[in-house]
């Protein structure tokens, strides 16, 4: 496996998950948004923390959870620790796309597991 088969696996991937978010009304990047919130400890983060996570400035971190706020796919609760930060959770209707998006995305994950696992094993032989 070359790099370059590394990267269209990757970009056929990112492409399916596109198509599968739209299909169940997400925008690619609420998709993800609501994956990291799903994914965190707790199944709970802050903007702070989704921005890092998905490699966003703050503000743009900020109106992204602002949009998917307000069309009720997240949920905003005060912190327990520090009154100055929200903690967002997912809306049922929020952890419903998400799962179902994520389902649809079963054998491209398996698709992409492989890849990887076919590159890791190029680096070692490159490396060895």
């Amino acid at each position: 496996m070359t790099a370059a088969d590394f990267h269209t696996a990757l970009r056929r991937f990112m492409r399916t998950v596109e198509r599968i978010a739209r299909e169940q009304g997400l925008t690619p990047q609420r998709y993800f948004l609501l994956l990291m919130i799903y994914a965190a400890p707790g199944r709970q983060s802050t903007v702070s923390e989704l921005g890092e996570r998905l490699q966003l400035a703050q503000s743009t971190a900020t109106e992204l959870v602002a949009r998917a706020e307000r069309v009720g796919l997240i949920e905003r609760a005060d912190s327990p620790d520090d009154a100055r930060r929200s903690m967002l959770t997912l809306s049922a209707e929020g952890e419903a796309r998400l799962l179902r998006v994520f389902a649809a995305l079963t054998v491209e994950r398996r698709t992409l597991a492989e890849t990887f696992s076919h590159a890791s094993a190029l680096q070692a032989a490159f490396d060895g």
